[in-house]
């Protein structure tokens, strides 16, 4: 009888394909076929597509006695999910000439339900990428998906709540508005709203630990790895909640890319991340968890911590061969997963906040340890050598002073201001200020120290952020040092026998201290700095 085409999409791994969608009727006894490589939900999709038509005010395709065959094309890609409905169903109407439309150019997305309602599906925005890439005009979504759609320009997109709509408009009986491009960013690419999504705590009420607060300091300015370690109930895990209040906002581009991996991942709680992502998975978490993997393989946690934060609290009760994964993704900041239907990279540029004790039981051999030497032997050697040389700030969390404690229970007590600023050169007294140590305050050095990086990378032929993404071109292109700090370091490292990689990530730590300080020579001092966080050999 007739043969009509539409356009839908499928992810694969973080990308998406154009699914050409041929519809195919003629005489014959009924029958109705879906071929093109399809999971089990697409062969479903006959019996919501024909519900939805039916309760649309139309005959639904199993009450006709004709040949029904719909293609899902190219064939050789594994076509899964119900995003395919809308098309499917619009497909059909156009070659049962049930409606006149041309549907060259135009993206339908959403899954039916039996009453003709469109569901929301995963993955809306990183298929809208893919139409505008394939110069697609107009995209058809569910209305649920509205805000994450938002963010795609360059093309007409209609959020849609029922097939009648859709019908509505391609036949000029019901025109549809255009949704609103996001307003959540301005001119520059900054986002108008800086107030971190989750609930973290100010950096200034984790009383004493200013040490590990200038880890954390330096770690989010420059990206670097950092593993804190010491006795239970010091503060650990209070600091690391307390991380991302210091991170500043993603900017533009990398908003569109975080939000597209946790869309295409299925993670996507808000229409939009505008703040570094920030995962803490359980240490009992499978290995695929947190790399990625699967027969089709799919992102884990490291990849949905792309641009944020991936912490690993009692790191070495992760399983060993999670851990040594962890080595590639550190240096590469990306991974790549291979399996026989397939091999795909996801992003991995995250930075590794991490957090043990001193031992299995956490006393470290203090009055009430049960540990032997072996125990804590083996219980540190969870870490290999690698993996230490991959961390670049080590901090030890000392017991906090009960008399301090008490003192941060007083309240009323006004907070001095300070100049967020300021910096280290202003005196220990200013370390030991609670003004200079609020999260506000911190998030304003670390945002100066980043506008300095992004300067220095500007005009590289490869997108560069952070310190810490330096190679070793890089280095000898962007690091100048004194001859004091050059003489430091050698002797540092022949002292400390320092690795290759360990002298370089050493560099890369004293950089970013010394775009905290503000400096664009590398003295001892920075030198020395980014010594005192290095895991110190036993």
């Amino acid at each position: 009888m007739s043969i009509a085409q539409s356009y839908s999409t499928q992810l694969i791994g973080l990308e998406a394909e154009i699914i050409t969608v041929e519809v195919d009727i003629s005489n014959g006894l009924h029958a109705f076929s879906i071929i093109g490589l399809g999971d089990r939900s697409i062969e479903e999709s006959k019996d919501r597509v024909s519900a939805a038509i039916k309760n649309s005010g139309y005959i639904s395709p199993k009450q006709k006695n004709q040949k029904l065959v719909i293609s899902l094309a190219p064939a050789d890609i594994r076509k899964e999910g119900p995003a395919f409905d809308l098309a499917i169903a619009i497909g059909y109407l156009v070659a049962s000439s049930d409606m006149q439309c041309d549907t060259a150019g135009k993206l339908f997305l959403g899954e039916l339900s039996l009453e003709g309602n469109i569901k929301k599906v995963n993955g809306v925005l990183p298929m809208l990428f893919c139409a505008i890439k394939n110069n697609f005009k107009e995209a058809f979504i569910p209305k649920e998906n509205a805000k994450e759609a938002s963010l795609a320009q360059g093309i007409d997109i209609y959020a849609v709540s029922s097939l009648r709509e859709v019908i509505g408009h391609l036949t000029g009986t019901e025109i549809l508005k255009k949704i609103c491009v996001d307003t959540l960013f301005d001119n520059v690419g900054n986002p108008k709203d800086t107030t971190p999504t989750s609930n973290t705590t100010d950096m200034s009420l984790v009383c004493g630990n200013e040490t590990a607060k200038r880890g954390l300091e330096i770690s989010a300015a420059g990206a670097h790895n950092l593993l804190m370690y010491g006795l239970p109930g010091t503060g650990k895990t209070m600091l690391a909640q307390s991380f991302p209040s210091i991170l500043p906002p993603l900017s533009y581009e990398q908003a569109i890319e975080v939000t597209s991996i946790h869309s295409a991942a299925r993670a996507l709680d808000v229409g939009l991340i505008t703040h570094p992502p920030f995962r803490a998975p359980h240490h009992s978490a499978s290995h695929i968890s947190i790399i990625g993997g699967g027969n089709i393989p799919k992102p884990g946690e490291i990849t949905l911590a792309h641009r944020g934060v991936l912490f690993l609290d009692e790191f070495p009760e992760f399983d060993r061969q999670t851990i040594e994964a962890l080595r590639q993704p550190l240096e590469e900041k990306q991974i790549t997963i291979s399996r026989a239907k397939g091999s795909l990279t996801f992003p991995a540029q995250t930075i590794l906040l991490a957090s043990m004790n001193m031992c299995p039981c956490g006393k470290a051999k203090r009055k009430g340890c049960l540990c032997s030497e072996k125990m804590i032997g083996n219980y540190w050697r969870k870490i290999s050598g690698p993996i230490i040389d991959r961390i670049d700030i080590w901090v030890h969390i000392d017991s906090i002073e009960y008399k301090k404690l008490a003192s941060s229970l007083q309240k009323n007590q006004p907070t001095p201001k300070l100049n967020p600023e300021t910096s280290l050169k202003s005196g220990l007294k200013s370390k030991s200020d609670q003004a200079y140590w609020q999260s506000s305050a911190m998030a304003a050095r670390i945002l100066k120290a980043r506008k300095k990086q992004q300067e220095r990378f500007k005009n590289m032929g490869r997108p560069i952020y952070f310190n810490s993404e330096m190679g070793a071109g890089d280095i000898e292109k962007f690091i100048t040092m004194d001859d004091g700090a050059r003489f430091t370091l050698e002797a540092s490292a022949r002292k400390f026998s320092l690795s290759g990689r360990a002298f370089h990530r050493t560099i890369k730590v004293a950089r970013t201290i010394a775009d905290l300080d503000d400096v664009e020579i590398i003295t001892s001092k920075q030198i020395l700095e980014a010594l005192q966080f290095r895991k110190k050999t036993s």
